[in-house]
C-alpha cells in the first residue's frame, strides 16, 4: 500500500480493509468499499440486528482471546466508544 494512500476500516467493526479479500460483497458480488466480509456479504449485514454495544462486546472478547492487539482493554474499549459513533452503520442507529 502507498505511505500517502488513506487507510480504509469497516465502516461497522474498523477492521482494516487493507486487502481486497477483506472486503464484503455488494447484492451483485461487487466488493463493498465500506464493510469487511465478516459484517457484510451479498448486499446485507450478516448480523442485522446487532447494535454498537454488541460489536463493541464482540471486539473486546476478540481483543482478549488475540493478545490483545488493539491494546490493553480500557484502552481499546475507551477508543471504540470513541470511533464507533462516527461510523456510517452506528451514525443513525444506537
Amino acid at each position: 500500500m502507498n505511505e500517502m494512500q488513506e487507510r480504509r476500516f469497516c465502516q461497522c467493526c474498523m477492521m482494516p480493509l487493507d486487502n481486497p479479500e477483506d472486503q464484503g460483497t455488494q447484492a451483485d458480488g461487487t466488493l463493498s468499499p465500506d464493510y469487511c466480509r465478516y459484517c457484510y456479504q451479498n448486499g446485507a449485514f450478516t448480523a442485522p440486528d446487532a447494535t454498537m454495544e454488541d460489536m463493541i462486546a464482540f471486539n473486546l472478547k476478540f481483543n482478549a482471546e488475540h493478545g490483545f492487539p488493539l491494546g490493553p482493554q480500557e484502552q481499546a474499549e475507551a477508543n471504540m466508544r470513541a470511533w464507533f459513533p462516527t461510523l456510517k452503520r452506528w451514525k443513525t442507529r444506537p
